[in-house]
């Protein structure tokens, strides 16, 4: 193609390299990304949930997909910061689509999710996926344990997400659910950036907000690596992690969160795990403010997108003190 200008999505042929875009035009798939179900030598596939029936406060998180995708454009037109790469010269990514859901046979749901990544994985593609409610992460977790065993989750929110479960859909207990099904090893797991109450810790460390400010960066990445070790690692990020200062557009903002430059920090820290799928939930572009909500999700992905660039070689050159 020689004419390399607009709509990369649908025009183009190729899953990598960079088209000149307006960031206020066209189509809108996650950062510019072709669109296809064709998974020949793609190393990621970035795919949406758009699922909110198991929220338990404030809905609208199934308009998540489409808001993060909105919120991409202005990352897809500059090497990646601070990087310093072209992150699109180094990793094939796709833009996948959404799930296919029946919202009116909520007993299919789980096994949509769950058949869905299925798909994907056994292309020996990664997956970086769009909620949608917390809950999508536990049919994503089994398709991900199925295929590397049981898992470490490092899991960034505002709560726990493993109270008393009652066999339902709930976005708050299917945490605790999956480590007692064996496909999540709590032992290697952590969570970060809580401050709700819950009387268990099923097994998990957590680090609270308040003890992140208090300890800072380093200390919380040194915890959170060597439980880790080297079991395959799933990063499930609530959007409610965030203070809602930084993230207002959620269905249960809880004040005294994460600021933004901690989250980031702390992701880009973790490039040297064995990094194999993220989930990015729970935002509400109806509570979101001037799309910062969306955005903050948007430069979660995109920056643990350049970390799995950094498994691939990909070497950027620093700019000013970092």
């Amino acid at each position: 193609m020689t004419d390399k200008k607009g709509d990369f999505a649908f025009r183009s042929n190729e899953t990598v390299g960079m088209y000149s875009e307006m960031t206020y035009g066209g189509a809108l798939s996650f950062l510019r990304r072709k669109y296809t179900r064709n998974l020949d030598g793609v190393d990621v596939a970035v795919s949406g949930i758009p699922f909110d029936n198991a929220v338990t406060y404030r809905p609208g998180c199934r308009l998540g997909p489409r808001a993060i995708r909105q919120a991409s454009v202005q990352l897809a037109e500059l090497d990646a910061f601070p990087f310093g790469f072209n992150l699109f010269d180094n990793l094939s990514i796709v833009d996948y689509g959404d799930c296919f859901l029946d919202p009116h046979h909520p007993e299919t749901i789980s096994k949509a999710i769950e058949d869905h990544a299925k798909q994907i994985l056994a292309a020996e593609t990664k997956m970086l996926t769009f909620g949608g409610d917390h809950f999508i992460s536990y049919p994503l977790i089994k398709a991900h344990a199925e295929k590397y065993g049981p898992i470490a989750l490092i899991q960034f929110d505002a709560h726990c997400d493993t109270w008393e479960d009652n066999g339902g859909m709930d976005h708050g207990t299917m945490f605790g659910r999956a480590v007692t099904e064996g496909i999540i090893d709590a032992t290697k797991s952590t969570q970060v950036g809580l401050r709700t109450y819950n009387n268990s810790d099923s097994g998990f460390e957590i680090l609270t907000s308040p003890w992140v400010h208090r300890n800072g960066i380093d200390a919380t990445l040194n915890i959170i690596k060597a439980r880790a070790g080297n079991t395959p690692v799933y990063i499930s990020w609530d959007i409610d992690g965030f203070d809602p200062s930084f993230a207002p557009g959620t269905g249960t903002p809880v004040i005294g969160g994460l600021a933004t430059w901690q989250g980031l920090e702390l992701l880009r820290g973790l490039g040297e795990l064995n990094l194999i799928g993220m989930d990015v939930v729970e935002v509400s572009p109806a509570y979101d403010v001037s799309e910062i909500t969306a955005l903050a999700a948007a430069t979660v992905a995109h920056d643990f997108l350049c970390l799995l660039a950094q498994k691939k070689g990909a070497q950027g050159k620093e700019i000013g003190r970092l």
